[in-house]
Formats: C-alpha cells, structure tokens, sequence
C-alpha cells in the first residue's frame, strides 16, 4: 500500500477535516455535511475498545464487564511534537494529560447525558488525543452489539444500539471498521452482518479479526486473513490484544499485558504461527494503524469535490443567515466568526486539494 509521506497536502487531509468537525462543535451547530470518517462496529465482547487502546498506545477507555461504550466517541489523533495531552469538544480549554483521568471524564460526561445506567444514547463524545506516537486518523467508536437485553437493561436497548450504529454506517462517506473475534463463524459475524446492510457489495468495510490466540489447537483464520471466505474490497488485519489474564510459558494464569508488551507478544505470534508466518508483515496494530491512516486519507481525496459542494452550499447559507441576524437585535458576532472560519476553510481546501 502506497504512502502520503512525501506528499505534504495529502498529510494535511485528516487534519483539515478534524479542524472542520471541530468548527461545528465549537459552534454547537448541527452537522448536516457527510464528513469522511471511520466508523468501529462490533459486538459488545469483540475487543473494540482493546483495538482502539492499542492503536493510541495508551489506556484511556472505561471499562467494566458490562457495556461500557454508550456513546458514540469521535477519536481523532493527531501526530504531534512534544508532551501528549488530550481535550474533549465539551472541554476545549482543558489539556487532559494523564490518561487516568481520560477515562474518568469519558466516564463523567457519558453519566451526564445517559442518565440510565444501562442505557445509550447517539450523541457523540469528541476527544482529540496529540501524541508523537499517533498517526493522524479518525475513529468513531459505537456501543457494542448485543443480542439480547442483559439483566437491567432496558427491553429495547438492542433496536437503539442498532439504530445508533446503522444511522453512522448509512453515511456513504463513512469506512466501516467491522470488528471480529476470529473464534466464531465469520459469515454469522454480528459486525459484518451489520456492514453488509448498508455495504452489500464491501466496498467500503475494513475486516478487522481480534483473538486469533484464542482459536485453539489446530484451528486457525488463514482464509478468512486472505478474503477468501468473506470477500471485502478493502480486506482483512488480524491483531492479537490483551485478555484479562493469558497463561505463560508454564502454564500459569499472568496478569494482562501492558500495551507495549501486548504489542511484542502480537510480533512473536505472527511470526512463529506457521499459518500466519508469511503474512506477518501485513498483520497486527501497527499495520493496522497505518492502513486505516492511509484508506481515510485516500478515502477524503475521494469524497473531497462533493465535500467542497456541500461545504460551499452551507456556508452560502449560513451568510445569509448572519446577514439577516445582522439587520435584526438577535446578531450573535459568534456567528460571523464561525462563517468566516467555515469559508477560510473551503478557501484551503480548494487550494490545496483542487481536483
């Protein structure tokens, strides 16, 4: 797969539409463009929230023997020089360093809004994590799928989870990052069902397979790894995550890897494990974040002359609007501001990426 690294603009592409997403949330206004994105879907116990951890590199994601994601989180890494920190959209002055206290504000701002413990609710959670140990990418995580209401939750929880998922996926611009334990059967996969809903022919879903460890003797998901059970455009990574306890070299029940240490025994895997020893290099988290960098950022590219329409159609109107607020005693100088902002934006767009 090529790389954008000589390539400045093409570097600046997930970044320019982060600043965009950005902009609306500054303004607390209602997002109506299609924004390029990438959407994880998968069952409640397919190791999501593992996935997006090891891809930052650090734990910041509740977490709990329940549900734990119960509104979408809008993930946007961005590589940076200098101390890690991280600030929500609903806390921009705030620089959040030690990811303890990620996880408590993720935590905090969910209870605010899902005022049922076992409930979910569609409005998203943004948070922006700057590290040098990042690639610049975009990841919204959705509640979990469940098949059947768990004790206390509410009878229709599994309808609002799918409704919450399916109302992300149904976005054309969106990439589906379709989440899998390689220990089921891959046609029954809950995320790939759901993706195939809105994206019958796979065109626009990334197969990711978590717990090829955990398959057993004699089993392994070389087939599927090489798209020929499941046929995706885009294809699929296997990635080995950390378990709440994994035994070791004689037998004994350890305590969970940290993530650097999670990442190392995911090398060693692919590399010894006969079935995977030749794809090795096209497998596991840090190739995983680099394609994912890469397909949205050639994903943007795609989607970026019908950006620039919707773009300069909502800025046409949000002129006219402040001009109007403008003659009347309701003007809010927010408003020009946030215009402006939105219009300089298409200017940079349309400069640096015109096609």
């Amino acid at each position: 797969m090529a790389s954008h690294a000589g390539n400045p603009n093409m570097e600046l592409l997930i970044p320019m539409i982060n600043q965009l997403q950005h902009i609306f949330t500054a303004a607390n206004a209602r997002l109506t463009l299609t924004l390029p994105q990438i959407v994880v879907v998968g069952a409640q116990s397919a190791g999501k929230s593992s996935v997006l951890e090891n891809i930052v590199g650090r734990d910041f994601l509740p977490r709990g023997g329940s549900m734990v994601t119960k509104r979408p989180l809008v993930l946007q890494l961005i590589t940076s020089q200098g101390q890690e920190y991280a600030v929500f959209g609903h806390k921009p002055q705030q620089r959040f360093i030690n990811y303890a206290d990620v996880r408590a504000e993720i935590e905090n701002d969910t209870k605010a809004v899902v005022r049922d413990d076992m409930g979910v609710s569609n409005m998203p959670i943004n948070l922006t994590i700057h590290s040098p140990h990042v690639v610049n990418l975009t990841l919204v995580d959705l509640p979990g799928m469940v098949k059947v209401p768990s004790q206390g939750q509410p009878s229709d929880i599994v309808k609002k989870i799918d409704d919450i998922i399916i109302e992300y996926i149904s976005n054309e611009n969106s990439l589906i990052l379709a989440v899998t334990p390689a220990n089921i059967d891959i046609v029954t996969s809950d995320a790939l069902v759901m993706a195939r809903s809105r994206d019958p022919l796979g065109k626009r879903t990334i197969g990711v397979l978590t717990k090829l460890d955990m398959m057993g003797k004699g089993h392994n998901a070389r087939e599927v790894l090489l798209n020929k059970v499941v046929v995706l455009e885009r294809g699929f990574i296997g990635v080995v995550l950390r378990g709440p306890q994994r035994l070791d070299e004689y037998g004994r029940v350890s305590k969970e890897l940290d993530i650097p240490g999670a990442l190392e025994h995911e090398r060693q895997f692919f590399q010894s494990e006969a079935a995977y020893r030749d794809i090795a290099d096209r497998m596991g988290v840090p190739y995983l974040q680099r394609t994912l960098s890469i397909q949205l950022t050639e994903h943007i590219l795609k989607c970026l002359p019908e950006l620039k329409r919707e773009l300069q159609a909502r800025h046409r109107d949000l002129a006219k609007e402040c001009a109007e607020y403008q003659a009347t005693a309701m003007f809010d100088t927010s408003s020009t501001s946030d215009t402006k902002a939105l219009v300089g934006l298409t200017h940079e767009l349309r400069e640096d990426f015109d096609t």
